[in-house]
């Protein structure tokens, strides 16, 4: 089994509960791993996940806001497991960089383990 990475994603999103944080919108840094069986021998694209697909979607999604990150989590999730079956295991984690806490210093976020 071989698990891609993609670490350290930033992005400028309008997810929120609070109406400040839809209207004005906040960063996010996104980390995936996603554990797949590959066509051995791994010589070809068609052998392995696209990550340039999985990236378009993922930054599809971060387009579209939601109130809760954990929607979002299990949103992204079911898109990438539609791209290819040979998926076994996905792990995502969502990073909201300026919560609106008052007196708050550091990150919030969810992380979300789905095996399939």
């Amino acid at each position: 089994m071989f698990t891609i990475h993609l670490n350290n994603m930033h992005f400028f999103a309008h997810h929120g509960l609070h109406e400040e944080e839809t209207l004005a919108g906040n960063g996010f840094v996104v980390d995936l791993k996603i554990c797949f069986l590959p066509n051995y021998p791994v010589q070809e694209l068609a052998d392995t996940i696209n990550y340039v697909q999985v990236y378009e979607l993922l930054n599809i999604r971060m387009e579209q806001p939601v109130r809760l990150l954990e929607t979002l989590a299990e949103k992204i999730v079911a898109d990438i497991r539609q791209l290819d079956d040979r998926i076994k295991k996905i792990s995502i984690n969502i990073n909201k960089l300026n919560p609106p806490i008052t007196r708050f210093s550091g990150t919030v976020g969810v992380t979300l383990d789905k095996e399939f």
